[in-house]
């Protein structure tokens, strides 16, 4: 017999498993911390926010119904964790511009074009949450539009459309750059 699903792993820790959390964090963090780091453009806040993801497991196993997709339900949870500490970031910068410390919270960029790569970081992080995170799941992470539709609990269309939305606003930011 294969491995266990995810859904299996959860239940049996929802049992009091502690090896089944073992065996979705080692199966999982990576692909969460990928997306949190895509979300939020900056390592160190992905790691904390992995931490906070895992750990917002760990209490809600008692909500957890069985049968639920893990993966979606999972991925929620991170999304919801990577918009709050996006919108507390916001209100500190609000706050400390405020005050007159302007300093840069992200990482620069890696390697590459550097100057290309942190327009369109820029242009991504300007876009609404919703819309960053639809276009982030869908061109970096290869999710399909029902993917993302389970995730947000919207439709297909819904999804699509806040990709969309994202896309445009992305050409429109980034239209200048190729022009000097």
């Amino acid at each position: 017999m294969g491995s266990p699903s995810d859904e299996e792993l959860m239940e049996r820790f929802c049992d009091g498993a502690p090896d089944a959390f073992e065996a979705l964090f080692a199966r999982h963090s990576g692909r969460v911390q990928g997306f949190l780091t895509r979300m939020v453009r900056d390592g160190s806040l992905a790691e904390d926010l992995l931490q906070t993801t895992f750990l917002s497991v760990i209490r809600a196993r008692g909500r957890y119904e069985p049968g639920t997709r893990f993966v979606p339900w999972l991925m929620t949870i991170a999304a919801n964790a990577a918009r709050d500490s996006l919108r507390h970031r916001q209100h500190v910068e609000a706050y400390s511009s405020g005050v007159g410390t302007g300093a840069p919270t992200s990482a620069p960029p890696p390697s590459g074009d550097p100057a290309l790569r942190r327009h369109l970081l820029d242009a991504l992080q300007s876009l609404p949450p919703d819309h960053r995170e639809a276009v982030v799941l869908s061109k970096v992470e290869g999710w399909s539009f029902e993917e993302i539709a389970a995730l947000r609990g919207i439709s297909a269309g819904a999804a699509r459309l806040r990709a969309h939305r994202g896309y445009e606003k992305l050409r429109e930011l980034l239209s200048g750059l190729g022009e000097a």
